[in-house]
């Protein structure tokens, strides 16, 4: 028998999900998973790299200047969670032409944020990376990696918009076989330029920016409507990019502006903590920068599965808006929250048991293990409050609303999570602050934003997007 209906089966008499349910989710999900795995992995592998060919200065550095390019992605998967909002909607209530309209104002969008940021990596990464309290050591090696990076800007968030327009027309296949290819591109560059070539973290750079540069080109054959002429299963877009029309709609625009802004600020305010946090933890050390970042980039792979389940709910949550069928899309919102808290739970169990493994892979010495271990341990436990929030949150921006989950995110980071982490400083309380921030930044929106999807104003919010809707 399938595997998939066995799961399916189990899951549906625990009252977690219905089997038929369970089948779409998945379906839309695993690609996007393999494929935030693939992506998310490739930081980290950079981070084990550096670690061994450079030591924790180089680790540090990179962790400082990897806090600046989580600000690009953030930033991507912000103007790209509008996208797919519009996109699955109009997609939905079958109008291809429209949501093609919507993937073109989002190209536009890119370019004009993603141009100054690039500008700025060039221009002064030391300073970017000194105001950070770094090291003269860790200094030198973030500042090379943000120059060698820059062009990365553009071609990353232009990935995340056509990743998510694929996924906003049920399509997550043909974005992970590009994907991935391009994450394994990237291991793979990293390797030989930091190893064969001896580049240290300037191999790391290249390695994404070449890769990154490589996964645009393909996505972007794809997104203009060329066949890839069936390799590997790959489809090209059905709302392709179409040169030879005004690409400027006002209209459009505006509703994705409206959309996009809010999810752009949760997104941003997810990334800008990261810089005060990182301040406190180079007050006690690279060592403790270094621990810091191997807990988030643990606590990102482990987050591969929303980049699954998350993008499943806001495009089925979105399609079933789209054909006016708002009790299965609030079915759908409910029951991938739920499955989410189970996978998060058992994911969590296993890299607490594996975290000091986990810690040895980056880090050497017995002090430096055991303090990078408790971090794991605690990222661990605070990646199950991230997953109720990534799915609850992927529901209210499939409806198109975004305000509140801002809202949310800044009250649970800048509330919660950095006041705690500051007194560390000034008590006896020290590394124990930076400890329960990471438990707060996820836990307390997660909170808020799962009492906003059982609330049930997101349909509401969802009428104001649709063109019409006959909700029964």
């Amino acid at each position: 028998m399938d595997p998939v209906e066995n799961a399916g089966r189990l899951l549906e008499r625990a009252g977690i999900i219905t089997a038929e349910r369970f089948r779409r989710t998945f379906d839309l999900a695993w690609p996007r998973i393999v494929t935030g795995f693939a992506i998310m992995s490739k930081q980290t592998v950079d981070l084990a790299m550096v670690g061994v060919a450079v030591g924790t200065a180089g680790t540090a550095g990179l962790a400082f200047a990897l806090s600046y390019w989580g600000i690009v992605a953030l930033l991507g998967l912000g103007l790209a969670g509008g996208t797919i909002s519009l996109v699955s909607q109009n997609y939905g209530s079958d109008d291809p032409e429209r949501a093609a309209r919507v993937v073109e104002q989002s190209v536009i969008l890119t370019v004009v944020l993603a141009t100054p940021i690039m500008a700025v990596f060039v221009a002064v990464p030391d300073a970017l990376i000194g105001v950070l309290g770094a090291d003269p050591a860790s200094l030198e090696h973030g500042s090379v990696y943000l120059t060698f990076v820059a062009p990365a800007v553009l071609f990353e968030m232009l990935n995340l918009v056509a990743s998510r327009t694929y996924t906003g027309i049920g399509d997550t296949y043909t974005e992970m076989v590009n994907r991935t290819t391009g994450a394994l591109l990237n291991i793979a560059l990293s390797a030989v330029l930091i190893f064969w070539f001896g580049l240290g973290v300037a191999g790391a750079a290249l390695g994404t920016a070449i890769s990154t540069g490589v996964v645009t080109l393909t996505l972007g054959w794809g997104m203009t409507g060329r066949s890839y002429g069936g390799r590997l299963g790959m489809e090209p877009s059905p709302v392709p990019i179409t040169p030879g029309r005004p690409w400027v709609d006002r209209a459009l625009l505006r509703q994705l502006l409206a959309i996009s802004a809010p999810e752009i600020g949760r997104r941003l305010a997810q990334g800008i903590v990261v810089f005060p946090l990182l301040w406190i933890a180079a007050s006690f050390g690279p060592v403790v920068v270094t621990a810091l970042e191997v807990a988030r980039r643990v606590r990102t792979l482990v987050n591969s599965f929303n980049w699954g389940l998350s993008l499943a709910s806001s495009s089925l949550v979105g399609q079933y808006l789209g054909e006016g069928d708002e009790a299965e899309a609030g079915a759908y919102g409910a029951s991938i929250i739920r499955l989410a808290a189970v996978v998060y739970v058992a994911i969590a169990a296993l890299v607490v048991v594996l975290a000091d493994p986990i810690a040895g892979l980056f880090v050497s010495g017995s002090a430096a293990v055991a303090q990078t271990a408790t971090f794991v341990i605690v990222s661990a436990i605070s990646s199950v409050g991230q997953g109720i929030d990534g799915t609850a949150t992927g529901a209210l921006i499939g409806a198109g609303d975004t305000r509140l989950p801002f809202a949310a995110s800044l009250l649970g980071r800048y509330v919660f999570a950095l006041p705690v982490a500051a007194i560390g400083l000034v008590t006896p309380l020290g590394i124990g602050g930076l400890y329960l921030a990471l438990l707060l930044e996820m836990h307390v929106p997660s909170w808020i934003n799962y009492g906003l999807f059982r609330t049930g104003r997101w349909k509401a919010v969802s009428r104001r997007y649709r063109e019409s809707v006959d909700t029964g």
